[in-house]
């Protein structure tokens, strides 16, 4: 944007400007000032700024010129100048004309800076709102906040609805605190409808509204004799229900009866449901009579309301009963029919979803396309394929050709099945009738192909969308990561994160949860403190599942106080925390040797009533094992026991790893006894640790049968194993199993040590065999010297 379009008349001119000037100087000069090139743009830009009352022709020149001497971008200047500026009508034209005069992004604090001036140049925030989506840069909510307030304060009703709607359009998230300063506005200005969109777009964009709020709202319009009409009444009733609120929902819906002599049909509906969604089926059958004793009979719409949340909570029996009875009131329709139908197939129960779709015929309701699609889901979510493909097959002769949603469930359904083949072959089929793909269908194929060790068929399906021109919606570009990243391509995952801006989308909540678990699993958890911060500028309110991803990442990147932090932080914001999260903070501290401090965790974890697993329970045993408290890893083993869990390889990994290091031996046998009586089956790191500490203890010999145990069992020994099993035999005068040992080591591609070659040539030598023990070094100096090839590609 041209500087000069940007003039707006000054508010107030400067005073004190060149003292302002000589504070700014000193500040500049304190303790941490900019580098010196930087303190001297500051002054000038600074001086230049206070000495004009309005934006110019001849002031965007002065400043353009400064700018453009600077030595290289000039970001920490423009963040300074920005947050010192007293006249409001010069920020937004310097942001924008530094933004365009650099050659690089101004960073997100630049932005945040400049935000609460922009109350007064509505275009130019809507340009920076769009440069910051653009940018990737999250909201920051206090600015945001404080922004919307000022347009409140001023009355400037209109322009704060066109603030947050600009921020929803370009799919920010507007701060809480702004809907509600707004929405009291105005229903005090008497436009509740406007408010009752913002209440409803709360609800859409993940807030929890609060009774309060409704409070307010209704007060705010009685004094100006507005009564709220039907459809706002039960807006406020179906909101409150949501929340889980029918206390305040049942005194809002009772006011409403109580004003009006006629009831409303749609509100009594929407209170049904909101004691079926709270499986409160007695309140929502006395409601059926209230409505009926205010003389009206209850209709079609009344029943189904109930029927479906019985659905939901999967009581068949009651809601078949209540589908008789309701027929003596009100005639079902198509939806009932369909209502029972989707129950029915959830159950299982296929031949009872056949005799009420004989019945629907019967009463003159043809089953329609709907019907059809409820089928063949709910049939191909029960496992029923063959069911579920005869009436897609059976579909066209009843007169319901399918279509993409019929298509899309078979397709699913197969891919889940592993019939991933069968699948392509019908989604081509679906193409050939001149259906289009939508992202659902091709989420499905690329989900299954992954799922199925095809990943590299997974890559081609997300090709061939974009070059049918498809473009894929956030939930595909979130499984198509989280696929990508489970598959151990770490960049290619990244770059999907990146690209979700390319194609229009902000990352959400499970986005960045999809990243953190990814970047966690490889080994790269350092960068999970950053994005934790990115979500929070974002304004993301955070669930259980994203919570955990980022105390798995902080506790693998060692920062467990930082993880403490995040669980005190869930318990502020009354998310729950999980077995999950305290099994993540206990692993972390108990990796550190803060081991008090972890059974602490894990005793208030089961004073909360949360179900602890084996995971839990062996990150302790481990802890403690490692530094030698065995009797307290014995005890911690015997109360997961008793809970009915069965120890894991891990577990009892942990607990032999321990017992070797301290020589006990024979337990560790009794161990892996114990182990293998409780059908667990031993692995490769299992057999090593039993081999080290039996070498450890000279029983050498013991150690070579756990060796040929487990050749046996198909498992790959390790280098450690390798060597010390060489060692071994060697030092007991097994020469010929110990050479042999060796050469299939080198041969596997091993490099033996030098404890190796040492404990060879000394068996040798001890056998009598003192030319073959010669040899030995010769070989000893070719694999160093193939060892310091390796060291130095």
């Amino acid at each position: 944007m041209a500087a000069a379009a940007l003039r707006t008349r000054a508010t107030r001119a400067p005073v004190l400007v060149d003292y302002t000037i000589l504070r700014i100087h000193r500040q500049l000069s304190s303790n941490s000032p900019p580098p010196v090139t930087s303190n001297t743009l500051s002054v000038e830009l600074l001086r230049l700024l206070f000495a004009a009352p309005a934006w110019t022709p001849d002031l965007a020149g002065a400043v353009s010129s400064t700018l453009s001497s600077a030595p290289a971008p000039a970001h920490d200047v423009v963040v300074y100048v920005l947050r010192s500026l007293k006249n409001p009508s010069l920020a937004a034209p310097f942001f924008l004309l530094a933004s365009a005069s650099s050659s690089q992004p101004l960073p997100p604090d630049a932005y945040n800076a400049v935000l609460p001036f922009l109350s007064h140049d509505l275009a130019a925030l809507e340009k920076v709102l769009e440069e910051m989506s653009h940018l990737g840069y999250g909201l920051p909510n206090p600015a945001c906040a404080a922004l919307v307030a000022t347009l409140v304060r001023s009355r400037r009703l209109e322009d704060a609805f066109r603030v947050i709607g600009a921020m929803r359009h370009l799919k920010f998230r507007p701060p809480f605190s702004a809907y509600t300063v707004l929405i009291g506005a105005l229903a005090e200005a008497r436009q509740p409808e406007r408010a009752l969109e913002l209440l409803r777009q709360m609800q859409d964009v993940g807030y929890e509204v609060s009774v309060p709020l409704f409070t307010t709202l209704v007060r705010a319009l009685a004094p100006h004799g507005l009564r709220p009409d039907d459809v706002s009444y039960t807006s406020m009733v179906w909101v409150l229900c949501k929340a889980g609120r029918l206390g305040e929902a049942e005194e809002l819906f009772g006011q409403m009866e109580a004003e009006r002599d006629v009831p409303c049909a749609y509100a009594y509906n929407t209170m049904i449901m909101g004691y079926g969604s709270a499986e409160r089926f007695d309140d929502a059958y006395k409601l059926l009579e209230r409505l009926r004793e205010r003389g009206c009979i209850p209709s079609v719409v009344s029943f189904n309301s109930i029927l479906t949340c019985l659905g939901k909570k999967r009581k068949v029996d009651e809601a078949l009963t209540l589908f008789d009875v309701m027929k003596k009131d009100a005639k079902p329709n198509i939806s009932t029919y369909n209502i029972i139908i989707d129950m029915l197939c959830m159950a299982g129960r296929v031949n009872e979803a056949y005799k009420i779709r004989d019945e629907m015929e019967l009463a003159g309701l043809f089953p329609n396309l709907l019907s059809v699609n409820i089928m063949v889901d709910r049939l191909c979510k029960a496992n029923q394929l063959e069911e579920a493909h005869r009436i897609f097959e059976s579909a066209s002769e009843r007169g319901c050709n399918p279509n993409s949603v019929t298509y899309c469930s078979l397709i699913d359904g197969l891919g889940k099945k592993g019939k991933i083949d069968d699948a392509y072959r019908l989604f081509e089929k679906m193409l050939d009738a001149g259906h289009d793909a939508n992202p659902i269908i091709y989420t499905s194929l690329i989900r299954n192909f992954f799922m199925h060790g095809r990943k590299e068929d997974g890559h081609k399906i997300y090709k061939e969308m974009i070059r049918r021109g498809g473009r894929p919606d956030l939930t595909l570009l979130n499984t198509y990561m989280d696929c990508v990243f489970k598959a151990g391509e770490v960049e290619k995952g990244r770059a999907i994160f990146e690209d979700m801006k390319s194609f229009g989308f902000l990352p959400d909540v499970r986005s960045y949860s999809i990243l953190i678990h990814g970047l966690t699993k490889a080994g790269q958890a350092r960068e999970t403190s950053n994005i934790f911060q990115a979500m929070s500028q974002q304004g993301f309110a955070l669930d259980a599942r994203a919570y955990n991803a980022v105390v798995d990442g902080l506790c693998k990147s060692g920062k467990v106080d930082k993880a403490y932090e995040v669980l005190e932080e869930m318990k502020v914001k009354h998310v729950h925390p999980t077995v999950a999260t305290y099994g993540s903070i206990v692993d972390g501290l108990a990796k550190i040797d803060r081991l008090d401090e972890a059974y602490m965790l894990f005793e208030e974890a089961k004073s909360k009533g949360i179900e602890l697993n084996v995971i839990l329970y062996s990150s302790l045993i481990d802890g403690f094992g490692k530094v030698g408290r065995i009797d307290e890893a014995y005890l911690i083993l015997e109360e997961m026991m008793k809970k009915g869990l069965t120890p894991n390889v891990y577990t009892w990994n942990s607990l032999m790893d321990a017992l070797v290091k301290t020589e006990e031996i024979d337990e560790a046998l009794i161990c892996f006894q114990s182990m293998k009586e409780m059908k667990c089956s031993p692995n490769t790191y299992t057999y090593s640790i039993l081999i080290n500490g039996l070498c450890r203890v000279q029983k050498y010999n013991k150690a070579f049968v756990f060796w040929q145990e487990m050749q046996k069992q198909g498992l790959i020994p390790n280098v450690v194993t390798y060597t010390t099993m060489i060692s071994g035999l060697a030092k007991v005068g097994n020469i010929t199993d110990a050479y042999s040992l060796f050469e299939r080591f080198k041969t596997n591609g091993g490099i033996p040590d030098s404890a190796s070659f040492n404990a060879l040539i000394e068996g040798m030598s001890n056998a009598n065999r003192p030319m073959e023990a010669y040899q030995v070094p010769s070989i000893q100096c070719m694999a160093a010297l193939l060892l310091f090839g390796k060291t130095t590609i």
